[in-house]
């Protein structure tokens, strides 16, 4: 979020005696970088992962099932925490990367947000997304190398401890390379990248064609280090049906109403704690339609 978008409202009107509810509920994510282009102060992009990139805990050990890209952030962020570091490492191929990176922010998606259907379809081309090569070319938190050991020896360098063994990396991913030929694998993350490619649409522009990471031609390797940013509070203003917000006692603060996300619904109460985050359009309607209603009402 941008640097004015602050909050400050919120304790303005509990200033003025509205009450606030779930202080204690974050919206977090688990695959922040740094943007090495900000448009504003302390600019963090999310990657938007497909399915086949290796998660790994700082020290290098593989994310547990079922906490793949794009699957559980909530469990993701409270396994990352157990563990001591803020930070993981996606290890993929450039096979990978040029099918299975999005990026949050519109200005990293100038294809849908110029709604511009050729360069969409310019998406199953060879070759990562033009954003996409500018990160890996100038983001801070991306390593790109032919070999194994030189990937490691960076990963270490960028975090300036020698946290990563690269004979235990290497063990990790040929592992899971192993499970891409076997077709009754038990490996859970193969198995969801093999379904969700039985949708056409991710199978043209979204997931990769399973293989092996350290297939020399489908290189270079790539590793990404992740931070954990922090978008929102999941917490807000406490609202009665009418979206009127509620003094201490819960009674109507006279001529103050909230929508939206503000209202306190995200991840509080309407969508719970692991609410999804487009969901959330539906209550920010809802409530400003019921704020507006009572407000024309109130106002005869």
């Amino acid at each position: 979020m941008p640097a004015h978008v602050d909050g400050a409202m919120l304790g303005v009107t509990e200033s003025a005696g509205g009450r606030l509810i779930n202080r204690d509920r974050m919206w977090h994510y688990t695959e922040g970088i740094e943007n090495w282009n900000p448009i504003w102060a302390r600019h963090g992009i999310r990657i938007l992962p497909g399915p086949s990139s290796l998660w790994l805990d700082a020290t290098g050990r593989r994310l547990p099932g079922p906490l793949f890209p794009g699957f559980d952030t909530l469990g993701t962020l409270e396994h990352i925490m157990r563990t001591g570091r803020d930070h993981t490492w996606f290890v993929l191929s450039r096979k990978i990367i040029e099918k299975e990176f999005t990026l949050s922010g519109s200005e990293q998606n100038p294809d849908l947000t110029g709604k511009s259907v050729r360069d969409v379809l310019g998406r199953v081309k060879p070759g990562p997304p033009g954003p996409v090569q500018a990160f890996m070319d100038n983001g801070a938190d991306f390593v790109v190398e032919r070999e194994l050991p030189a990937l490691v020896r960076r990963m270490n360098e960028l975090t300036g401890e020698r946290l990563i063994d690269e004979a235990a990396l290497r063990r990790e991913i040929e592992a899971r390379d192993r499970e891409i030929d076997n077709s009754f694998t038990k490996d859970l993350q193969i198995t969801a990248l093999r379904g969700a490619r039985s949708y056409l649409g991710d199978r043209l522009i979204r997931v990769a064609s399973p293989h092996r990471i350290l297939d020399p031609a489908a290189g270079p390797l790539i590793a990404v280090r992740l931070n954990v940013l922090t978008r929102k509070t999941l917490g807000g203003l406490e609202t009665d049906l009418s979206s009127r917000v509620l003094a201490e006692g819960g009674k109507p603060l006279p001529g103050v109403y909230a929508a939206g996300e503000v209202a306190g619904f995200g991840g509080g109460g309407v969508h719970g704690y692991r609410s999804l985050e487009g969901t959330f359009l539906g209550g920010c309607l809802f409530s400003g339609r019921a704020a507006g209603r009572s407000a024309a009402e109130a106002v005869g």
